[in-house]
């Protein structure tokens, strides 16, 4: 009955806006996205045909705002989905819509919404579309800035689970939430020349579940609180969160008793030319989700930023990526960046940029001497903030090196270095660890009459194995590559003007296989006018892996057309 209300509300003062919009000013704005398939069985990949052969998924946003009231609402559909995208997609109809009203110390939002609170260690609901994920909430929320510097935030509502039959699908349990910030140098009038800025903020959220397992009493109300701290003094910047989770068994930790803790800290110094930065997160026991019986990446309360640079080059992003873990990890992070001044020698006429970045990922540091086994808690180990044994789940070593020679001619130079625990991130058909290196080479042209052109040659050279347990050199006479093994691909993509371009990519698996390479070639054509863009592509795309922010989904083998068009208003 909420849904229906909440609904036809939104409807009827939207399209009473229409009425009102040439008096009153009201606006309306929007985007729209499509997303056809139309797919081949192609055996040589793997690729099967749909038994619908055609898949559809289709977005369309409409935003309404007029003075201080807002109202907006998704249309979505699925007919069905295309590949990769989780199966609690399917139908046609209104995936999101709400109403609010806003000034400047209170903004109201009835119905459904998107909030992060800090870095979302304790809460982020958020939709990415390009990953088929969306854990928004759907209830009330409420932000209030009191003074200048102040704000306070409440959300209170259903996550949503699924998207079936047209209809939104909530998740079993309620979430609620409290945040708070201050930015000490805005509401402290004594502050606001100090050269050190700061903020502070905290944050707690709470899940409400019934305990319906006659096994186990369960918890219903679980916390998850803790605070943060931002600091700047001239070029150096510090920030770091802390929070703590209360007991929470569910299926992610095998209904175990332990509390749980995530941090994270970063520290950057940048000036011209130059800049560096230096990050660490200590994770442990920290899957939080309003459905203590769901996994993946179903109904998650909160979000672990990834402790590893986002790759952009397909080779490096798609075939061994690195989820990260929300049961445990502790992980490190170190980037350079670094300028050589513009018309010296080495930097040449326009300077050279060189870009060095390491990450790794531990398994936490976990002690079971202190824990009686006899123990009747559900406690099954002790462990501490940045606690780490000497399991590696990740390493990534890159760099990174940009020359713009002239005008009309710029090269990139790229070298990736990778290790993938496969038994903890699973992502190939193999044991233990994945060893990685990466070759890039790209290029850039400039014409006249905006034409341009760009230039990808990338190659992956993976460790190879006798057998599962033996691992031998890149390139031992008779050995065998573990699973997708080595890959090179060719990239070249033409603009022709301001409104069309087209694109060409093949990738080839090559090496002592057992089986015959194949190559992927895959043609994409491209028009722009405005805010309407449309693009064509056919061909061949491999299986792999499509990773934003260390949050993955997997994508299928393919042969076949797609078709895209996006617009916005």
């Amino acid at each position: 009955m909420i849904k229906q209300t909440l609904l036809a509300l939104a409807c009827s003062i939207s399209l009473l806006g229409i009425g009102q919009e040439e008096n009153s000013g009201g606006t309306f704005t929007g985007n729209i996205e499509s997303i056809f398939q139309y797919l081949n069985e192609d055996t040589l990949i793997g690729a099967d045909q749909p038994a619908s052969k055609g898949l559809l998924n289709s977005y369309m946003n409409v935003f309404y705002t007029n003075g201080n009231f807002k109202a907006g609402l998704r249309l979505e559909s699925y007919l069905p989905r295309i590949q990769g995208y989780p199966s609690n997609f399917d139908g046609t109809g209104i995936g999101m819509r709400y109403v609010g009203y806003t000034n400047d110390f209170v903004d109201v939002t009835l119905g459904s919404f998107y909030e992060q609170f800090g870095s979302g260690l304790s809460l982020r609901a958020y939709e990415d579309r390009a990953l088929g994920y969306d854990n928004m909430l759907d209830g009330m929320k409420i932000v209030l800035r009191p003074i200048k510097g102040v704000t306070v935030k409440g959300v209170y509502g259903y996550q949503r689970f699924a998207f079936q039959e047209g209809k939104i699908v909530h998740s079993s349990g309620i979430v609620r939430g409290i945040d708070g910030e201050v930015h000490l140098n805005q509401a402290f009038s004594s502050l606001k020349k100090s050269k050190l800025d700061i903020r502070l903020g905290g944050s707690f959220v709470s899940k409400f579940q019934l305990d319906n397992n006659s096994d186990l009493i369960l918890p219903e109300n679980v916390g998850a609180y803790g605070g943060r701290l931002n600091l700047r003094y001239g070029k150096f910047t510090l920030d770091g969160e802390y929070i703590l989770k209360e007991q929470d068994p569910s299926q992610d930790n095998d209904y175990i008793y332990n509390y749980g803790h995530a941090a994270v800290f970063n520290a950057g110094y940048s000036k011209k030319g130059f800049g560096i930065i230096l990050s660490a997160k200590s994770v442990d026991n920290m899957s939080y989700r309003s459905d203590r019986t769901k996994q993946l990446q179903n109904v998650l309360i909160n979000y672990l930023p990834s402790m590893n640079k986002t790759h952009t080059y397909n080779l490096v992003t798609s075939l061994y990526p690195y989820a990260t873990q929300p049961t445990g990890e502790t992980a490190f992070q170190a980037e350079v960046l670094y300028t050589i001044k513009r018309g010296s020698k080495i930097g040449g006429k326009y300077g050279t940029s060189i870009n060095v970045n390491y990450s790794t990922a531990y398994q936490p540091g976990r002690s079971t001497s202190s824990i009686n086994p006899l123990d009747s808690t559900g406690v099954t180990y002790t462990t501490g903030l940045f606690a780490m044994s000497d399991s590696l789940y990740w390493s990534d070593f890159n760099i990174n090196i940009y020359r713009k020679f002239s005008k009309r001619f710029n090269l990139t130079l790229a070298y990736y270095n990778m290790i993938l625990n496969n038994d903890v991130a699973t992502v190939a058909k193999t044991k233990g660890l994945i060893k990685s290196n990466i070759f890039v080479v790209e290029a850039g042209f400039k014409f006249k009459k905006k034409r341009s052109m760009r230039i990808e040659l990338q190659t992956l050279l993976v460790n190879r194995r006798d057998s599962l347990d033996q691992e031998t050199s890149f390139f031992a006479e008779g050995a065998k590559p573990v699973d997708k093994g080595d890959w090179a691909t060719v990239l070249l993509e033409y603009t022709i003007n301001s409104h069309w371009f087209v694109s060409a990519m093949d990738q080839i698996n090559f090496g002592n296989y057992d089986k015959k390479a194949v190559h992927h070639p895959y043609l994409t054509v491209g028009y722009i006018q405005g805010s309407t863009r449309l693009t064509a592509s056919y061909g061949r795309q491999r299986a792999g892996l499509f990773c934003v922010g260390g949050v993955c989904r997997p994508v299928p083998a393919s042969n076949g057309l797609t078709l895209s068009f996006t617009q916005s208003f």
